[in-house]
């Protein structure tokens, strides 16, 4: 009897703990801090916010702001164009803020040049020179930054210059700051001239020998490999500060395949860096990145048709976006993440796409990809069908509303917690049955032996059978 319970209790603990096996996931980790009024780090490849503190709060951005500027000049011109340095260029500076190259009215240098000079040592007077050969003049080209800040989806910034100097209205979130970046060093001529440790500027009116510059991100400087400061993942950056903004900085790295990008707002004096490096870090060592493509097979597998607004398509004739990614908490798996099916698809769409799929992890999105017809168009063979135009699915578990297209693995999740129920219901029911029967045979002793008291009593020999079982109950406690 004591085996056969000892069984059951095994079974029902192991089914409790095969259960919290299949449904546990990690929680998102959030055991780290900055000392910074604001940061944030994020997956520049699938745009997850790892970590943000005051991320939405808008602060001075100050030199950060020559990311932006670069982004655009390298949009707009070629690295060979040569620039020529205006009066007001060189001269259209606060008091104090320096003139980095010792430039002069009538100074040319190449456009690549300038933008060295823009990241690596943050010359103000480049950063107007650049804006004017682009835009005819300041003012032009910062409506050009705040049009690309529309584009890039940020709506918590706003620039006035071109150099990140103090304006009444420059101000930027470190969220807005991310999307900037995740941007930028989407350029791989940006990324080659932040990672730059020097360089050398040709000669000007002023240094005729030339001049050398170096890079003043000492998170990337190999040279101070040795210092609290450096961090190898880190390959490009900028620095700022203005007595305003405090200490900026934005910093992109990459490791083992994965690039990630941090932002500090509002920082202290050296440890604006050590907050940079802390965030990164955290993001390296508590998260970890799934492919889509190879994981995700709910829409592109099976014989069903899938749903997508009013169009019906076989899963034959979709394909998903290539090189997406999503990105989790160690150990969990690609299965937590939960997807909305978004059929109002955003402006930039690639040609072909149906649909939109939205990653989320504890209500954080954590990555996308796009559902692709494979003939290059939206259009189906298949007979317009009546359904939603947006889907939710959690778990893996829920069908696509008005479509009949089960999610990967749902069936597989109602057996299992079919088995389980049943597991705990044989469990239960056994563990029921044994007490019961316990019960029932205490009670039965407990009769047996009132009934041979009583008879004893009767003969009158009922402290005999009182001494027999106090005897019998001293035996028992001495084995």
């Amino acid at each position: 009897m004591k085996q056969r319970l000892k069984t059951l209790l095994c079974c029902l603990l192991i089914s409790q703990l095969f259960l919290i096996t299949v449904y546990a996931k990690p929680d998102w980790p959030s055991d780290t801090d900055i000392q910074a009024e604001s940061g944030i780090v994020i997956d520049a490849d699938s745009g997850a916010v790892i970590f943000g503190k005051n991320m939405h709060g808008q602060y001075p951005p100050a030199s950060i702001t020559k990311i932006l500027t670069a982004l655009i000049v390298l949009e707009r011109a070629k690295p060979d164009d040569m620039v020529t340095f205006s009066k007001d260029s060189v001269l259209n500076v606060e008091a104090g803020s320096g003139n980095k190259l010792n430039v002069t009215d009538g100074d040319k240098l190449s456009v690549e040049d300038c933008l060295y000079s823009l990241i690596l040592h943050s010359c103000n007077q480049a950063a107007n020179a650049l804006a004017e050969h682009v835009a005819g003049s300041r003012e032009d080209f910062v409506k050009l930054m705040n049009q690309k800040l529309e584009e890039l989806g940020c709506t918590e910034s706003h620039f006035e210059n071109p150099s990140g100097l103090n304006g009444d209205t420059q101000y930027v979130s470190a969220y807005d700051m991310a999307l900037i970046a995740k941007a930028a060093y989407n350029n791989k001529k940006l990324v080659e001239i932040g990672s730059a440790l020097s360089h050398k500027i040709p000669p000007t009116t002023n240094n005729p020998e030339g001049l050398t510059i170096y890079n003043e991100h000492r998170l990337v400087k190999t040279s101070e490999s040795s210092s609290e400061f450096y961090f190898p993942a880190a390959v490009a950056g900028k620095t700022g500060y203005l007595v305003k903004a405090g200490n900026t900085l934005v910093t992109y790295a990459e490791q083992d395949g994965r690039r990630l990008i941090s932002v500090i707002l509002k920082g202290s004096p050296r440890q604006y860096f050590i907050d940079g490096k802390n965030l990164l870090q955290f993001g390296y060592d508590r998260f970890e990145n799934f492919k889509i493509d190879g994981n995700e097979t709910s829409y592109i597998q099976g014989e069903e048709p899938v749903v997508v607004g009013e169009k019906n398509f076989q899963p034959s004739e979709l394909e998903l976006e290539q090189g997406q990614i999503i990105t989790l908490p160690k150990d969990a798996k690609f299965s937590d993440a939960s997807k909305t099916l978004v059929t109002e698809l955003p402006k930039g769409s690639p040609k072909g796409a149906v649909a939109l799929i939205q990653y989320t992890y504890n209500d954080r999105n954590v990555g996308q990809a796009y559902l692709i017809a494979k003939n290059g168009t939206s259009e189906s063979n298949q007979a317009t069908g009546e359904g939603t135009k947006e889907a939710v699915t959690t778990e893996g578990s829920k069908e696509l509303p008005a479509s009949g297209v089960k999610m990967s693995g749902g069936k597989g999740v109602g057996i299992l917690a079919a088995v389980i129920a049943a597991i705990l219901l044989v469990a239960g029911a056994g563990i029921g049955f044994v007490v019961y029967k316990r019960k029932k045979e205490f009670r039965e002793s407990e009769i047996r032996r009132e009934e041979r008291r009583r008879r004893l009593r009767e003969d009158g020999d009922g402290e005999a059978f009182e001494r027999m079982l106090k005897d019998r109950r001293n035996t028992k406690g001495k084995k």
